[in-house]
C-alpha cells in the first residue's frame, strides 16, 4: 500500500511525508514546486513534480504505484491574498480538488484526507471554542474555497465507494523537533513565521493587523497548533479510515489561544531579540477570535497531542529558522 500525499514538498506537507516515512509506509509525493521545495521531502519517498489537475500525471502515478490513499494538502493558503485573487483560489482550492477527486473515483482509491481550515467558520458569534457544528459562513475566498471542497467531497462519499476525514486546521505553526523541515515559503504571512524571521532579521519587523479588537490586549486571537500534533492528527485519521470509519469532519486546535501580541511577546523572549512592530489598522478577513473545540479528533480518532505549549512552538520555529540561515537553503522573503 502506498500513500499519495499532494503538496508534500510543502510546509505541512513535508512534514507529514517525514511522519509517514518514520512509520514505514510506503509514500509518493506529487508537487508542482509553485511555493515548496524538492529537498524538503524526505529522501525515502518517491517525488515527482505535477499538478493535481493534470488528471492523466495523477492516474498513472496512482496506477504505477500502487496508491490506495491520498493525503491532499495542496492549494493556496492566505486569506488577505485570496481576496485578491479568489478566481485563483478557486482554481488550486476547489478546481484542482475536482480533478483530483476525479481521478481517485476513476482509479479506485477510496481512502482520503483533506486539508481543510477553521476560515470555513467565518466569524462565529458565540461560539468559542468552535465545533463543528457551528454554522459555516466563511468570509474569505480562501474559506470558501475549502468549503466548497468539503462539500465534493460528502457527496463524492454519498454516491461512490469513498470515505473521507476532512481536518479544519486553525492555525499550523512550529517546525520539526528534529530539524529535518519547516516553514520554508518565500514571503510566508504566519504570524509566527513572519516574527521568527522578523527576530532573525530576515525582515525589518513585523505588522500587527488591527489594535482595536474586543480582545485582552486588542489584538485577535488564534489557536497556535504545532506542526507535529497536526499531522498525527492525519496519521489517526488515516488510521481511522484504514479500519473502516466512516466519513468524517474534525477541527485541529489545542482549545486555547494567544493573541497577537502575546505570540510576538514570547518570540522576542525565547530569541533573546528585539524587533520592530508596527502597528496598523484591522485588515479585512480577519477573524477576532478562532479557537478550536477538538472533541471529535481526541474521541473518534484518538488524537493526543502533546505540543501545546506555545514557547515550544516558538521555539521550534525559531531553530528552523536558524537552520535556514546556516544552510545553502536560506529563504529570504
Amino acid at each position: 500500500m502506498t500513500v499519495l500525499v499532494t503538496g508534500g514538498a510543502g510546509y505541512i506537507g513535508s512534514h507529514m511525508v517525514w511522519a509517514l516515512i518514520d512509520a514505514g509506509e510506503n509514500v509518493v509525493v506529487v508537487d508542482r514546486l509553485s511555493t515548496g521545495f524538492d529537498w524538503a521531502v524526505a529522501p525515502e519517498a518517491k517525488f515527482i513534480q505535477a499538478d493535481v489537475s493534470d488528471t492523466g500525471a495523477i492516474a498513472t502515478i496512482i496506477r504505477t504505484h500502487d496508491v490506495t490513499a491520498i493525503i491532499h494538502f495542496a492549494g493556496s493558503i492566505s486569506v488577505p491574498e485570496s481576496i485578491a485573487d479568489p478566481l485563483g483560489y478557486y482554481q488550486n482550492n476547489t478546481a484542482n480538488s475536482l480533478a483530483l477527486l476525479r481521478t481517485a473515483i476513476e482509479t479506485g482509491v477510496g481512502q482520503f484526507v483533506f486539508s481543510s481550515t477553521a476560515a470555513v467558520y467565518g466569524s462565529p458569534e458565540g461560539d468559542d471554542p468552535v465545533s463543528e457544528t457551528t454554522p459555516t459562513v466563511p468570509q474569505s475566498p480562501y474559506g470558501s474555497s475549502k468549503l466548497m471542497t468539503e462539500t465534493m467531497l460528502a457527496d463524492t462519499a454519498a454516491a461512490h465507494d469513498f470515505r473521507y476525514v476532512a481536518l479544519r486546521y486553525f492555525n499550523v505553526s512550529g517546525a520539526d523537533p528534529q530539524g529535518r523541515t519547516g516553514q520554508s515559503t518565500r514571503g510566508a504571512v504566519n504570524l509566527i513565521k513572519v516574527a521568527t524571521e522578523a527576530a532573525m532579521g530576515k525582515r525589518d519587523g513585523i505588522e500587527v493587523f488591527g489594535t482595536d479588537y474586543p480582545t485582552r490586549d486588542g489584538t485577535c486571537i488564534r489557536d497556535f497548533i504545532h506542526v507535529t500534533d497536526l499531522v498525527a492528527a492525519h496519521r489517526d485519521a488515516l488510521s481511522y479510515l484504514r479500519a473502516g470509519g466512516d466519513s468524517l469532519i474534525a477541527n485541529c486546535g489545542y482549545g486555547c489561544g494567544y493573541t497577537v501580541r502575546e505570540v510576538l511577546d514570547s518570540v522576542r523572549r525565547i530569541s533573546g531579540r528585539d524587533f520592530a512592530i508596527r502597528l496598523g489598522p484591522r485588515r479585512q478577513g480577519d477573524i477576532v477570535t478562532s479557537i478550536a473545540d477538538s472533541t471529535r479528533a481526541r474521541s473518534i480518532l484518538g488524537w493526543k497531542p502533546s505540543h501545546q505549549d506555545i514557547d515550544e512552538i516558538v521555539g521550534t520555529a525559531l531553530a528552523w529558522e536558524a537552520a535556514l540561515q546556516r544552510s545553502n537553503h536560506a529563504i529570504f522573503p
